[in-house]
């Protein structure tokens, strides 16, 4: 599923594309994959421009120029293509959206989908959700008081949207290797030094992703050389050797989440 730096890539990579662009047609190949009737979508999508394009958590907002949006999700196994009709993966296209010659696909929607939603109803979308973990507020102290309340595993509460939002099942496992800290552990096991830690592992993992493209295997389009830059550490890495210490890699389940970490350096 893509997680933060995967949306953020996209993010960034989009605003350059279609910023700006007018849509000039609207496909719907799986209607399960919009929230109203195909008519009112394509009515309403059609022929505005996109003003911004903007993340919170994985979701990507598209603000169109009436200040409507369309809300994205790609949950799992969504991704996007952007590039001419003769360049387009050879996959069922859930949604397509038209810039001219250009089209941006919508591809693997089977749980994801892109709604059209008023400001207040993305609003209510993001009400639930924790705060965004690479903004300058949020600091070591703020993340230690978050911790504070806190008593699940860590890897339960790193994945919880509504305690912190962007960071998925791979890059929980990347964040606690990178940390030296089990997946399994209570938070309330945690001694300030393992906190401090988690909190610059946070940083770190999460920055590298996004400086690197994320680890999406599509690329956006026809010459991307900037998506899929990262290699994960250690998830779905089973049986290979840690990068740290050798150690073969184990694979546990954690709250029914596949769960990759290293027994030697985990400590």
């Amino acid at each position: 599923m893509p997680e933060l730096p995967e949306m953020e890539t996209y993010k960034t990579l989009l605003g350059s594309l279609i910023g700006g662009q007018e849509i000039t047609n609207v496909e719907i190949g799986r209607e399960k994959s919009i929230n109203v009737p195909v008519e009112r979508f394509t009515a309403r999508v059609s022929n505005q421009t996109i003003k911004t394009i903007t993340r919170r958590a994985k979701y990507l907002v598209f603000q169109l120029q009436d200040d409507s949006y369309l809300l994205l999700h790609l949950m799992l196994g969504g991704w996007m293509f952007f590039g001419k009709e003769e360049d387009k993966p050879d996959r069922t296209i859930q949604v397509k959206l038209s810039f001219g010659e250009q089209h941006l696909y919508f591809i693997g929607l089977r749980l994801g989908y892109l709604h059209l939603l008023s400001p207040e109803e993305v609003k209510e979308e993001f009400e639930k959700l924790g705060p965004e973990v690479l903004q300058p507020d949020f600091t070591l102290d703020a993340f230690q008081q978050l911790m504070e309340k806190r008593k699940g595993t860590i890897k339960t509460t790193l994945i919880n949207q509504e305690v912190l939002a962007g960071i998925g099942n791979g890059y929980s496992d990347e964040i606690l290797w990178h940390a030296e800290i089990r997946p399994h552990k209570k938070i309330n096991e945690l001694d300030d030094q393992q906190v401090t830690r988690l909190y610059h592992s946070i940083q770190f993992i999460l920055k590298k992703g996004v400086e690197q493209g994320g680890y999406m295997e599509n690329a956006l389009y026809k010459g991307d050389d900037k998506t899929g830059g990262y290699q994960f550490y250690v998830y779905d890495k089973e049986g290979k050797e840690c990068s740290r210490c050798n150690t073969p890699i184990e694979k546990d389940e954690i709250s029914s989440r596949k769960t990759y970490f290293c027994p030697s350096c985990q400590r």
